[in-house]
């Protein structure tokens, strides 16, 4: 089964998931999101998978989180995945996806469970 990774190298915590997949013998098509976002679509369906909404996803400490009044609850989904799709800092890493299951490496291991 083909697994992928939404990776940040300079995120210890996507380093260790991906080290904990290539130790269980998987070898991952690694995304760099911040350089290949996901687009609007896909990062919809990667929350179905996560069963996640938005801002569960949302690193709410960065600038763009308070730059753009993202905590407003009238703001609609499709608002806050745009948001995320135009600034990929703000999603939180890593994300393994495996067939039509996903998990958040936090912690690392979180991810054994869809493999």
């Amino acid at each position: 089964m083909a697994v992928t990774i939404y990776h940040n190298p300079r995120c210890s915590k996507s380093r260790e998931t991906l080290a904990l997949l290539e130790k269980k013998g998987v070898k991952p098509r690694v995304v760099e999101y911040l350089k290949e976002p996901p687009g609007a679509k896909e990062l919809d369906a990667i929350l179905s998978k996560l069963k996640m909404e938005p801002r569960d996803l949302m690193r709410q400490k960065e600038a763009p989180f308070a730059d753009l009044k993202l905590g407003n609850p009238k703001l609609t989904r499709a608002q806050l995945i745009k948001a995320m799709v135009e600034n990929p800092v703000l999603i939180e890493r890593p994300i393994v996806l495996s067939g039509s299951k996903a998990a958040l490496g936090r912690p690392p291991e979180n991810v054994l469970k869809i493999l």
